[in-house]
């Protein structure tokens, strides 16, 4: 019987009054994972010669988390004498996921390994064996296996975290590579500018933060530039406290200048509410309430609707209020509270998280990142 109608009879048998799926708070989709096991199970016993119920079992198991059980059925397969080549390279490839799952790393490489000596390297194996690399920290050679792949935006990603690592390590020659190697495979990846900004700022560098904020700017959609003033934000924020990293913290002074710097370059921009907004974050960050107030009025002359520059105009409003400790302090509470709202939104389903992300934490998909600027 195929695949889909005993997972199809599996849902059904559980959801007739009286079936296990009526007992208690089970989710059903576990209950139908759970059920579909059992048939396949079954269905094993009558047929143990069926390699690909084998193979379905398998990644349910692997679903389940019974990692186990699932390396258990790929090697009772792989051992299998006259097996065919293609069904074998299948077991190693599935098994080299049940060693991904189960965190054997050195194993699953060996696995995905085994299977591209049957199969060669296909788009599939290269993506595992990319994601295998990422997972260990070896950037660049996951950033080789998707160059394999034709997956520019993945490949500059994580040419963009080896820079990144060069960087904080003291070695800018590498870093700078890396991040030239990221743009040249895909030049409008704000994760590679970011990289090399943050370089800039956090070595005082002002014309090599100039130069490179514009030329990021231009090379990145209008919609994504908040992704390198988030991450600049967050590079002056370290900057001020001393952790012991070589060169930090900057002087007052020369964040202050980076500040300057980042303005100017904003403001030589085609007006646009999420840079306005950015640019009274820049001067929030120095304290210097009357530029950033303007900035935040700016923005909101943009786009009415922008909650967050709304939010925090009022904010710097209820600073020049006559109130009382009681209602300011209310008023404190529900603007907390509204800060911390997501703000940022995946296009693509609707994922919303408080950090900013390449990759949605929930479908996937590479940038599609937005900046939330209505509430709802």
């Amino acid at each position: 019987m195929p695949w889909s109608a005993l997972f199809r009879l599996a849902r059904k048998k559980h959801l007739l009054p009286g079936g296990e799926g009526v007992r208690g708070p089970e989710p059903l989709t576990h209950q139908d994972t759970r059920a579909a096991i059992e048939e396949l199970s079954q269905a094993v016993r009558n047929n143990p010669e069926s390699v690909e119920i084998y193979l379905a079992l398998g990644n349910l198991y692997r679903s389940q988390g019974e990692i186990e059980r699932a390396i258990h059925i790929r090697m009772s397969l792989i051992n299998r004498q006259g097996l065919d080549q293609g069904l074998r390279s299948r077991c190693y490839f599935e098994l080299g996921r049940d060693f991904r799952r189960g965190g054997m790393l050195d194993k699953a490489r060996e696995a995905f390994s085994q299977a591209a000596d049957i199969i060669g390297d296909t788009e599939e194996v290269q993506l595992e064996l990319a994601r295998l690399a990422a997972d260990c920290g070896e950037f660049e050679l996951a950033a080789a296996h998707y160059a394999r792949v034709g997956r520019a935006m993945a490949q500059a990603h994580y040419l963009a975290q080896q820079a990144s690592d060069s960087f904080r390590n003291g070695d800018a020659a590498r870093g700078e590579k890396a991040v030239q190697q990221a743009l040249a495979a895909f030049p409008a990846s704000p994760e590679a500018w970011l990289a090399s900004v943050v370089h800039c700022a956090l070595n005082a560098d002002i014309h090599g933060l100039s130069k490179t904020l514009s030329a990021a700017c231009a090379s990145i959609p209008a919609s994504q530039r908040f992704l390198l003033l988030e991450g600049l934000l967050d590079a002056l924020s370290a900057a001020r406290v001393d952790d012991g990293t070589p060169g930090l913290p900057l002087s007052v002074s020369t964040i202050t200048e980076l500040v300057r710097e980042s303005v100017a370059v904003l403001s030589a921009l085609e007006p646009d509410a999420l840079i306005c907004y950015y640019c009274a974050k820049l001067w929030l960050f120095e304290a210097d309430l009357d530029n950033a107030r303007h900035w935040l009025e700016k923005s909101l002359v943009l786009n009415s609707d922008f909650w967050l520059a709304r939010l925090e105009l009022v904010s710097l409003v209820l600073t020049d209020l006559e109130l009382t400790p009681f209602l300011r302090d209310q008023l404190a509470y529900f603007v907390g509270h509204a800060r911390k709202s997501k703000r940022f939104v995946c296009k693509n389903c609707g994922f919303r998280w408080d950090k900013t992300f390449y990759i949605c934490p929930r479908c996937r998909s590479w940038h599609s990142i937005l900046f939330r600027q209505e509430f709802s």
